[in-house]
């Protein structure tokens, strides 16, 4: 598949050294409002061709666009690729509200194209290794519940450019907290409720770094979000998305069942090892032992865990010339969507708020994505 990338900003390299894995993808052109960074990006990864958005969607070398603009420009941009019957790879989140979001899914739908959306850490070794001890009953035959923690510091004490990550679109919720959900949703199926509260800690961020250093950017966005997640199969799930937080002991996802738990490594990756404890005499001890003092298993990769961003991509490629469906699909990036905006909507004082939607938990790996079979000349 041929494959034009529009915008190439931060993250830009990243999917450039991700999609080189594969042999079956190739970078034909790449694009950004600013030309002279498109050349140049163009030059460090061999690209044949640099030029402006709009002649990147008006290619017909290119087959499917990899839209890495801002999140505020998610949802115009992957619309004007589908218009143009581009496949669409769409960074996260699809779109900063619902309403966009589901015009880019059901634009997708009219014309007959492939929409994806990130993130496709879950098709990693590490997460699909957590998928499997779970799917095996590694852990028991019911999932009772687990937690969720995005615990860090704010963007502006590293990235020079940080203003569009407290606007709209931005903060903790919609830019790491669609690799938590994501894996969530790829562990235990869809949400059906949500329930939470948020605040947005400091009105204002200071620049730490780069040329604007010093300059002050007004917090448009919820920074510290708390809440709750009941699953459609049953196991609630506690969450916590704070760029508020400077240091801490806590996990970033463990799942726990009736026969033991589950602890997963950053779901922002895709080879971390999961750790596994099932009960033992510790656990049935009064008092139980504290908190990190018994040992926990960690678990050998049952899928490569030496992929990058872009494998969501490869699964896209494979799945059109296979007539399959694809995992990272619309429907799952619209369903993560409506779980992290129902987590937001707290600071209007909503209750309990139900998630409409419903997506298909994506499919299991079972053999690392490769080369896709092509069906020969009839």
């Amino acid at each position: 598949m041929r494959i034009g990338i529009l915008g190439c900003g931060h993250v830009s390299d990243q999917y450039f050294e991700g999609l080189a894995l594969h042999d079956f993808l190739t970078v034909v052109a790449c694009a950004d409002l600013d030309r002279t960074r498109a050349e140049r990006t163009a030059g460090a990864h061999g690209v044949p061709r640099a030029c402006a958005p709009d002649e990147l969607l008006s290619d017909p070398e290119v087959e499917l666009v990899v839209n890495l603009t801002p999140p505020q420009a998610h949802a115009d941009v992957s619309l004007a690729a589908i218009d143009a019957g581009k496949h669409v790879w769409s960074e996260k989140p699809l779109a900063t509200n619902l309403e966009d979001a589901r015009a880019v899914v059901d634009a997708a739908a009219r014309a007959g194209v492939r929409l994806g959306c990130a993130p496709d850490t879950f098709l990693g070794g590490g997460l699909q290794t957590a998928i499997k001890l779970v799917d095996d009953g590694w852990i028991g035959p019911a999932i009772t519940g687990g937690v969720a923690m995005v615990t860090e510091p704010g963007y502006e004490t590293w990235h020079p450019d940080v203003a569009a990550f407290y606007r709209e679109g931005g903060g903790p919720l919609l830019d790491l907290g669609p690799y938590y959900i994501a894996a969530l949703v790829a562990i235990l199926g869809p949400v059906a409720r949500v329930t939470g509260l948020t605040r947005a800690t400091f009105a204002e961020r200071t620049i730490g770094v780069g040329p604007l250093r010093g300059e002050r950017i007004a917090v448009e966005v919820p920074t510290h979000v708390t809440g709750a997640l009941e699953f459609a199969s049953g196991p609630i799930v506690s969450v916590l998305m704070s760029w508020d937080v400077w240091a801490t002991n806590l996990p970033y996802i463990e799942i726990y069942g009736s026969e033991g738990s589950l602890s997963i490594a950053n779901p922002d990756e895709f080879d971390g090892r999961p750790r596994l404890r099932r009960v033992g005499p510790e656990e049935l001890e009064q008092p139980p032992p504290p908190p990190g003092t018994v040992e926990w298993a960690p678990i050998p990769l049952a899928q490569p865990g030496d992929v990058r961003r872009g494998i969501g991509i490869a699964d896209i490629a494979a799945a059109v010339r296979e007539g399959r469906a694809h995992r990272a699909d619309g429907e799952f990036a619209y369903h993560v969507l409506e779980v992290l905006l129902a987590l937001a909507r707290h600071r209007a004082g909503d209750g309990v708020v139900t998630v409409e939607s419903r997506c298909e938990r994506p499919a299991p790996l079972r053999e690392p994505i490769s080369a896709p079979v092509c069906p020969g000349p009839k």
